[in-house]
């Protein structure tokens, strides 16, 4: 058994469906060394700005400097202001909207 850590996969086990799925993403983060969610990870309303869920889990992940990879191949699939913000994102320190798995993989093992 290695004690190299291992790079995270995309998560099977966590999503984010309300605010209070926030803290296990968290925990997630800390025992993976950083967490990938793909788009089926989240609800509808994370991607509807206007719920403000989006930011709650943002701000919850930078607060804490725990690592998140949102895996979304077409931010414009949920509009302008969302696709604003995961360009805004894109070369962020904590949370990083990417394209790909492997994308994610590689960023998070940086």
């Amino acid at each position: 058994m290695s004690d190299l850590p291992q790079t995270p996969e995309p998560s099977r086990n966590v999503a984010i469906r309300s605010v209070s799925d926030i803290a296990g993403a968290l925990a997630a983060s800390y025992q993976q060394d950083g967490l990938i969610l793909a788009e089926a990870d989240l609800c509808p309303e994370f991607f509807d700005l206007r719920t403000g869920l989006a930011g709650e889990v943002l701000q919850k992940f930078v607060n804490y400097r725990a690592k998140l990879a949102i895996i979304v191949p077409d931010p414009r699939a949920h509009g302008e202001r969302f696709s604003e913000l995961a360009y805004e994102h894109r070369q962020h320190a904590v949370i990083r909207f990417v394209s790909s798995a492997e994308e994610a993989r590689r960023w998070l093992e940086k």
